[in-house]
């Protein structure tokens, strides 16, 4: 056994020194690089610019908290139930962020890169350009009975707020790249197609700038449970100085309407 090896090129430890992405811990990273320039560090292998921490760090606050959305929900009723159990409490909040929370994220930069990939030829150079792609695009979706990730939002229906700052704060750092591009585009033609209007929401903004910024696709969704990580600490504090938990639980408890057993549980009608 004392013959393997498993290279890393994180953190490594010796009796003296730590060293991380290379770099000595204590006297280059400490105090010297924040924690969304170092996230970005881990995740991709090399140390962003100075535009791209400011994206990234965009997104990070973006995604951190949303009020009470399930995920905030099950993180105050699992700590009222566990108290003992505060990596349980963020965990279980955690463990939510899927197709309808936080995942979209990822769903939709998935999307906006499989659609690039498919593009024959060069991309587009213009917004007439951007939006003949995005049309076809819909259209085909639509056609096949599938969403468009980052298309809609249940409380914001006249648009969401974060997603033109996180647009334009990618142009300012010229970081505007093609999933943006098409994710706008999208926003324009989609009511041609749907027949309605609907918001291109700030999980989906998200998705396309990671994107953009080279983050692997593999690892959108973890970048949103990092920034919802925060939000779910600051759900925990509040819940420690103004608990609602167990008014919540109290409120489903209490108001409970027995019925029948459904003999067909599985049934579509």
């Amino acid at each position: 056994m004392a013959d393997h090896e498993y290279p890393t090129a994180l953190g490594a430890s010796s009796l003296k020194t730590i060293t991380l992405l290379g770099r000595d811990l204590a006297e280059d990273v400490m105090g010297k690089v924040s924690f969304g320039e170092l996230a970005f560090w881990l995740a991709t292998q090399r140390r962003p610019e100075p535009g791209e921490v400011r994206v990234f760090e965009a997104v990070l606050a973006a995604l951190a908290d949303h009020g009470f959305t399930p995920t905030a929900i099950v993180t105050r009723l699992t700590y009222l139930s566990a108290p003992d159990s505060i990596q349980g409490a963020l965990a279980a909040g955690l463990l939510g962020g899927g197709s309808r929370f936080l995942g979209v994220t990822e769903d939709c930069g998935r999307f906006l890169h499989d659609a690039l990939s498919g593009v024959d030829g060069a991309l587009p150079v213009d917004d007439a350009g951007w939006d003949e792609l995005a049309l076809a695009i819909v259209r085909k979706a639509r056609q096949d009975g599938k969403f468009v990730p980052g298309l809609g939002h249940h409380v914001h229906k006249e648009g969401d707020p974060r997603t033109p700052r996180l647009m334009r704060i990618a142009a300012e750092e010229n970081l505007f790249g093609p999933h943006l591009a098409l994710f706008a585009a999208i926003g324009r033609v989609h009511p041609a197609v749907l027949g309605k209007t609907l918001p291109l929401n700030g999980a989906g903004v998200c998705g396309a700038a990671l994107a953009d910024l080279g983050l692997p696709l593999e690892l959108l969704r973890a970048v949103a449970l990092l920034a919802r990580t925060a939000g779910l600490i600051g759900q925990l504090a509040e819940e420690l100085r103004h608990p609602v938990g167990n008014e919540i639980f109290l409120s489903v408890d209490l108001n409970n309407r027995p019925v029948e057993p459904d003999p067909y549980p599985h049934r579509r009608d």
